[in-house]
């Protein structure tokens, strides 16, 4: 299998290894159904500072049946009687979406949404996205998938609630048109408990797939989206929140404006931790190690000619003379001259055999 290690956008972003971790706040349905929550949402989104805004777009008859429709919806996460017009309430339309893409492109931000049924793709495509979303919900609806990867736009691909073999279909079915997809590890319980989140799966689909796999997580915290990008997720999508008291499902497992700021914070935190992949000895810590490292002083006061044993010396800080990975060397030297208690060694007091193979390691 090709193995593909990032995919670009349009607009230049290159997701994948190798590239800053994509952090994607998913607005989803969070916006209440109102544009000018979904504007705010936007602009408190681009203030955390992440790379996109990720929306949801649904069509009712074509994503329901008329009894799924017509199902009472009562509770207090209600936004209407019956399924269907709760659902309704919450949609925006394509003119809206259309106003919330320039605004977000305006910020620099990547605006992409999931279509959950045909007509709502058809639409999303006409806004002229440059990304995809495929939600966990749809991966095994072949057809749909098909035309997904029909219209030959970079397709994020979420693997909630899917085994391996799913996956498999879903990916047959888009590789048949492209191989531009990075897929989501995902776990679709809302909230999901820390112990069910899995982050090590992470590896198994980079390993079956040979693609970019990031994280989508669900859970009421930040540490394990942070621990994500530790572990190579080149996406973190997080739902995101005004407010995680607002009526509706997902804004409990949803991240308020101040908790994506530190997640983003941390996330980039942990990249600049990952930049240096071989052990080095830094100048900061040159100069650490002259104050805090020990040489080896002597004991107690001694003539010249004396020949030098354990009882003879220590170690003391700071670092003025050899150091103590030398000890071995500098036992049974001798003293050229006579020395004082808690005097630091230097090789030129010494006679040894080695002693000039020592002196140029003097400054180890």
């Amino acid at each position: 299998m090709k193995q593909i290690d990032s995919i670009k956008l349009r607009s230049g972003v290159t997701i994948g290894q190798g590239h800053p971790c994509f952090i994607v706040a998913e607005i989803g349905n969070n916006h209440q159904g109102e544009f000018d929550l979904a504007k705010e949402m936007i602009d408190r989104a681009a203030e955390a500072g992440v790379q996109a805004v990720k929306f949801q777009k649904r069509d009712m008859e074509a994503l329901l049946t008329r009894e799924g429709r017509a199902a009472p919806y009562s509770g207090c996460n209600s936004f209407g009687p019956t399924y269907g017009e709760h659902r309704n309430a919450l949609e925006l339309s394509i003119e809206q979406m259309a106003e919330l893409k320039a605004y977000s492109e305006s910020l620099g931000l990547v605006f992409f949404a999931s279509a959950w049924d045909d007509p709502s793709l058809v639409q999303v495509l006409g806004l002229d996205v440059e990304l995809l979303k495929i939600s966990s919900a749809e991966l095994v609806n072949v057809p749909l998938v098909r035309k997904y990867a029909q219209a030959h736009v970079p397709i994020i691909l979420s693997t909630g609630m899917s085994s391996l073999e799913d996956i498999d279909v879903a990916l047959a079915e888009i590789n048949a048109y492209h191989d531009d997809v990075v897929l989501l590890h995902c776990n679709s319980t809302y909230p999901c408990p820390e112990e069910q989140i899995g982050l090590p799966v992470m590896d198994g689909l980079r390993e079956r797939y040979s693609l970019p796999v990031g994280y989508s997580g669900h859970e009421q915290g930040i540490a394990p989206s942070v621990g994500a990008a530790a572990l190579g997720a080149c996406v973190v999508e997080r739902h995101f929140t005004l407010d995680k008291s607002f009526k509706g499902t997902d804004h409990q497992a949803s991240l308020e404006p101040a908790e994506l700021a530190q997640m983003v914070s941390m996330i980039r935190e942990v990249e600049k931790a990952l930049c240096v992949k071989g052990k080095k000895v830094f100048p900061e810590e040159q100069a650490a190690s002259k104050k805090l490292r020990k040489c080896i002083v002597f004991s107690r006061d001694l003539p010249a000619g004396h020949v030098l044993t354990e009882a003879d010396l220590t170690t003391r800080c700071p670092r003025v003379g050899v150091s103590p990975v030398h000890w071995d060397e500098v036992l049974n030297a001798t003293l050229k001259k006579s020395v004082q208690h808690e005097e630091p060694v230097q090789w030129e007091t010494l006679t040894l055999a080695d002693v000039e193979a020592c002196a140029g390691a003097a400054s180890s």
